[in-house]
């Protein structure tokens, strides 16, 4: 019986990026030959999309596309972080940007119809996942359509910015796109912060100052300092400028001649609740199903 190494399972993983079991799995019913597993690899994985479907996908990447007036930013997300690295899921991250810049779809389904290369999106997702072994998938995607300019800034992957913007020098916008990534605004000025964000801001402010024990009317005053100096934290136009602390973003605007229409921020798996693994049970079972085979 021919001895399946690690280093056989780890080179028919980089070649075909399966999971480890996989490889394994493929080397063993090869007798070890390489060639013959991968192509084994190749129809097995066929089906791993549908399997693989209702697992949670909290990691992934942002990718941006600008062409003229028109630009994209794309969140397309997979189960781990170890996928966010791979040329092909980064490949297909970027060709749903450009697509969306360029054909306008009006929601995540019309991207997934679009044509790529021969297939659906969709039907290349489904076919990487095969590859992979992983869950994917496109989440959302903002295009932004203009007659002003625009900048962007990836912080890695994690973290995409675009920004609509007025002004003579470019840099104005790709120093406000790192700015917003940076400090995390949720709104252009203080009169378009949300208002639920607001409400529970001044719950909080208000059950700090009523532990203070002063007057109502006293309370009332550091309540409402409280929302006020919270606008200005969260709101872009008021915030310090991140490259000079002297200035707000709206100061540096002005003494630049530029204004800010617009500005958009993806952060990978925002709001996607994680699944919370145990690996030492991972391993465990990996190693009981490992002795079973």
């Amino acid at each position: 019986m021919t001895v399946i190494t690690a280093a056989m399972v780890g080179e028919l993983r980089a070649k075909t990026d399966a999971p480890m079991m996989e490889c394994k799995k493929a080397l063993t019913e090869a007798g070890g030959d390489a060639v013959k597993a991968e192509e084994l690899l190749r129809v097995k994985l066929g089906g791993k999309a549908s399997k693989a479907a209702s697992r949670v996908t909290a990691e992934g990447v942002v990718t941006a596309f600008i062409t003229d007036k028109v630009g994209a930013m794309v969140e397309v997300n997979c189960e781990t972080d170890f996928v966010t690295k791979n040329d092909e899921f980064i490949a297909l991250a970027n060709a749903c940007a450009k697509l969306v810049a360029e054909h306008n779809p009006a929601d995540v389904a019309a991207l997934l119809a679009l044509p790529l290369d021969g297939k659906t999106v969709d039907e290349q997702r489904a076919a990487l996942i095969g590859r992979i072994g992983e869950n994917m998938s496109v989440r959302r995607f903002e295009r932004f359509d203009t007659s002003a300019k625009l900048a962007s800034y990836l912080h890695g992957t994690r973290i995409g910015v675009m920004v609509e913007f007025d002004a003579a020098d470019d840099q104005v916008g790709k120093d406000v796109a790192m700015h917003v990534a940076a400090m995390k605004p949720v709104s252009l000025s203080s009169d378009e912060v949300p208002a639920d964000l607001i409400e529970k801001e001044r719950s909080v402010a208000a059950l700090k100052a009523a532990e203070s024990g002063k007057p109502a009317e006293i309370v009332t005053k550091m309540v409402e300092g409280s929302i006020q100096k919270f606008l200005k934290e969260v709101s872009l136009l008021n915030q310090t400028f991140v490259k000079n602390d002297k200035q707000t973003i709206e100061q540096m605007l002005k003494a630049n001649s530029a204004s800010i229409k617009s500005f958009k921020m993806f952060v990978v798996g925002e709001g996607i609740e994680k699944k919370q693994d145990d690996f030492a049970a991972e391993v465990a079972a990996q190693v009981a199903a490992a002795k079973q085979a």
